[in-house]
């Protein structure tokens, strides 16, 4: 298990049964995790969009007496970390507002990188996907993009993979029609706001039996309950429309756990080319 920030706090908030202003407090913690245990209540209810009594709740939910009892454990959790001061970029109010969203998505990479210092749940999750054949990718509305792009480079080197990127009715039925043809996992790209059809999904997808794997922006996204292994990656909330660099890096790891248990990945990807150039297929 990583003994990053991010981590540590996961683990604090796992086994408790958090309200949805509970869980946007928890994921703004972890977005922030090297920070938190130098914020106050009022600073920590303004990063989360929440009231100040929302973040005491929280504590308390937690099993503290309160939030001071909560950020006491987290420094002593993290004794050398810095304040926020320190660590965070200098700002003089130069920088415009797209320069900004850029920043945050920096930030959400570092963010990812630190997660990904203890490589086991990725590297389980490619051992699942590699294994499943059928293999069902599912992603709608905001997501749809991220599933059609891990779906397109899977397909290089899976023999056979599933998108599943349009709701409605006949999504149940194919993914029975899966699990009818030996489907184990489904891979689930799961993005803000999360759409109602995808939690339906994959609570159907495991009363049929299916593994779940999901990339969430969270690992308090609505889809959680519904996940047997989630990779979290934070989306950017500068711009009007979300930015998901994060979850998508996530999604090209976790091909590349996947071609690691594929042996006959290398082959199938040499196969590609052979005929993409006699095709000419690009243009170099």
């Amino acid at each position: 298990m990583s003994d990053s920030p991010g981590a540590r706090l996961q683990a604090l908030f796992e086994g408790h049964r958090l309200t949805p202003t509970q869980r946007r407090i928890a994921h703004w913690m972890v977005r922030r995790a090297a920070d938190v245990p130098f914020l106050s209540s009022v600073e920590l209810a303004e990063l989360a969009g929440v009231s100040q009594p929302s973040v005491t709740r929280f504590a308390v939910a937690l099993g503290f007496d309160g939030y001071p009892a909560l950020r006491k454990h987290l420094r002593d959790m993290a004794p050398a970390a810095e304040p926020v001061a320190e660590r965070a970029p200098a700002e003089d109010g130069t920088l415009n507002e797209y320069q900004q969203a850029v920043h945050a998505e920096i930030e959400n990479l570092r963010h990812l990188a630190d997660l990904l210092a203890d490589p086991e749940p990725v590297e389980r999750a490619g051992r699942l996907l590699a294994t499943s054949r059928p293999l069902l990718v599912l992603g709608l509305r905001a997501a749809a993009a991220q599933a059609r792009g891990f779906a397109y480079f899977a397909a290089k080197v899976h023999p056979d993979v599933r998108l599943l990127d349009e709701a409605g009715t006949m999504l149940a039925d194919r993914i029975d029609g899966a699990v009818r043809a030996g489907a184990t996992v489904l891979l689930c790209f799961a993005l803000p706001r999360h759409p109602r059809e995808v939690v339906d999904a994959l609570a159907h997808a495991r009363s049929a039996g299916l593994t779940v794997v999901t990339v969430a922006d969270s690992a308090f996204a609505p889809v959680a309950r519904h996940s047997d292994l989630l990779l979290p990656g934070a989306v950017g909330t500068g711009l009007a429309f979300d930015t998901a660099c994060a979850p998508m890096l996530l999604g090209r790891v976790l091909l590349e756990a996947m071609c690691d248990g594929l042996p006959d990945a290398q082959a199938r990807l040499e196969e590609f080319d052979v005929k993409a150039a006699a095709r000419g297929l690009f243009v170099e």
